[in-house]
């Protein structure tokens, strides 16, 4: 290990007229002996023998034996490879502080390919460039949290701007002869059109991809909180103007999905819808979304694929066709910014008149409910009214529709302000129909902030989904005209799902199976969580990224 040189590229320094001067001015990173939750890696793989490969860091998970790296570093682990946490150059293998720790498996997300014939890429899919490793015990049979006494947390930042963010890594040999780790403390802003954070700061070559970028760190703490790691557009830096200018994944969905991959240890998916980057699958960017006030899922372009219909707080309108992987279809604007539709309160899709299309019920603060038969890509279509102005339905503050007729039919589930519950089985062009109470007026369920619809347990039955005011997330499985059904919770009290402003399932991934959950947040990042269950929510994608 001592005389390892780097694998991954080299980084140089600035070489333009005028740059070295330039360089003098920003901030340099400091030489140090390392810190317990950071290392390098080495592998028996170089021409020459041993080579000097990268930067890992110790995550904190319930496996206790996952590192954090760059893709485009693990792609080149192609034979036998360790990682030493605090490396000390010129120490035996058997006297690092921590030990030695084998990789034994690592963790790319399959839709990071980098540019033919280098291992960077200044695609999109650069945003893709992390990977985690298991590796086994070291050579005093401890797993490796349990040897460095901690790990750091796997933190998704909200937005790219950050004041202090500390970057440690291992620089090359040629800058870095005494083996020592880099540190630096510097502000942070994104690399624009990618999802990326970049930080200025010299002393940053070879060697250090795959540096976790850290928002709390300390000298060998034995925790912190990681938002990314040193790598992305062109491998994280090096372009000709701006070589003192280092680049990081942030953290999103797809690293968190990954993630769990690692420590559940099975492979990531290999049908992951197509990555689109900041531009999301969705058009228009988080502070647009913001205003998505309600949405509804369907299938209202007769094709047999879950669509979304959005109505805005400006009263805009807009159909979002799916294309049954995940994705849309160009956005249809089926009405402009208008006084009108800001009245409506609530919103759900279904087939309340029967065959494939689904049609759009609303109700408006005055207490109308009108039903929508036919909404398509050319507009909404003709209005029916199911209940005057004025009427008790002004009182229904939130309602979904859902397979809970006994015969699979599609039925209304409707909660009044003073918290009962009441399930429509025959919605019609004829009219509302009679309603059967499921529950009585009660204090709990004037606590339910938003009720969504779907099959979660694969029946094809009424299941039933409920974000309560705390944030904890509840299913009812097999309700119908007899009652809620069976009650699961899946996600206990939480700040997190406070913040889901607006919510709708469908079958948006896989065709007709309606359960797929999409999710508009306070910050305007929209995500789709597929294939949801009665006991979890499903594997989630970023529709509309919250820095953009």
């Amino acid at each position: 290990m001592a005389d390892a040189p780097p694998l991954d590229a080299a980084r140089h320094p600035p070489s333009e007229p005028g740059a070295a001067s330039a360089a003098a001015a920003r901030p340099k990173g400091t030489l140090f002996r390392g810190t317990r939750l950071v290392g390098t890696f080495f592998g028996a793989d170089g021409p020459r023998g041993t080579t000097w490969h990268c930067t890992g860091s110790v995550i904190d998970t319930e496996a206790r034996n996952i590192v954090l790296t760059a893709a485009h570093c693990a792609l080149n682990m192609n034979g036998d490879y360790v990682f030493v946490p605090k490396f000390v150059k010129g120490a035996a293998p058997d006297r690092q502080p921590y030990g030695i720790f084998h990789i034994q498996r690592i963790f790319i997300d399959p839709r990071y390919v980098p540019d033919r014939g280098t291992a960077t890429t200044k695609k999109t899919a650069s945003d893709l460039d992390t990977a985690f490793a298991r590796v086994s015990a070291n050579q005093r049979g401890a797993s490796l949290q349990d040897a460095v006494g901690g790990g750091l947390t796997f933190t998704r930042p909200a937005g790219y701007t950050h004041r202090n963010v500390t970057v440690v890594g291992y620089p090359s040999h040629r800058h870095n002869s005494a083996g020592r780790a880099v540190k630096c403390t510097v502000p942070t802003k994104q690399l624009r059109g990618y999802r990326q954070l970049s930080m200025t700061c010299g002393g940053y070559y070879g060697g250090v991809s795959g540096s976790p970028w850290i928002t709390d760190y300390r000298d060998d703490a034995r925790t912190g909180h990681v938002i990314g790691d040193l790598g992305g557009y062109n491998g994280g830096g090096n372009d000709a103007n701006a070589d003192y200018v280092s680049y990081a994944t942030a953290f999103g969905a797809d690293a968190a999905n990954l993630l769990a991959d690692a420590v559940a240890d099975q492979a990531p998916p290999a049908d992951l819808p197509p990555y689109r980057g900041i531009k999301g699958a969705l058009p228009g960017g988080a502070a647009r979304w913001r205003g998505a006030a309600l949405m509804a899922s369907g299938d209202y372009t007769g094709d047999r694929r879950g669509d979304l219909l959005v109505v805005w707080s400006d009263g805009g309108i807009t159909l979002h066709p799916g294309d049954g992987k995940g994705g849309f279809l160009a956005e249809r604007r089926l009405r402009r910014a208008n006084s009108t539709w800001t009245h409506a309160r609530a919103v759900t899709g279904g087939t309340f008149t029967g065959g494939a299309r689904s049609g759009l019920l609303v109700r408006w603060s005055d207490g109308e409910v009108t039903l929508y038969p036919g909404p398509g890509p050319s507009g909404l279509g003709r209005e029916i009214r199911m209940a005057p102005p004025g009427s008790a339905w002004k009182k229904a503050v939130q309602f979904t529709s859902g397979a809970f007729r006994a015969d699979g039919g599609t039925g209304l589930l409707v909660r009044w302000a003073d918290g009962a519950l009441t399930l429509y089985p025959r919605i019609g062009t004829g009219g509302l129909g009679a309603g059967t109470r499921l529950v009585a007026a009660n204090g709990t369920w004037t606590k339910a902030a938003a009720l969504a619809g779907g099959d979660f347990d694969g029946t094809a039955g009424g299941d039933l989904l409920v974000r309560w005011t705390d944030g904890t997330l509840d299913t009812y499985t097999g309700t119908s005209a007899a009652g809620l059904g069976t009650r699961t919770r899946v996600r206990g009290p939480n700040g997190l799902w406070r913040h889901a402003r607006a919510l709708t399932v469908g079958g948006l991934r896989h065709g007709g199976t309606g359960n797929d959950l999409v999710v508009r947040w306070s910050d305007g990042e929209t995500t789709l969580y597929a294939d949801t269950g009665a006991k979890a929510v499903g594997t989630e994608h970023t529709l509309v990224d919250p820095g953009t």
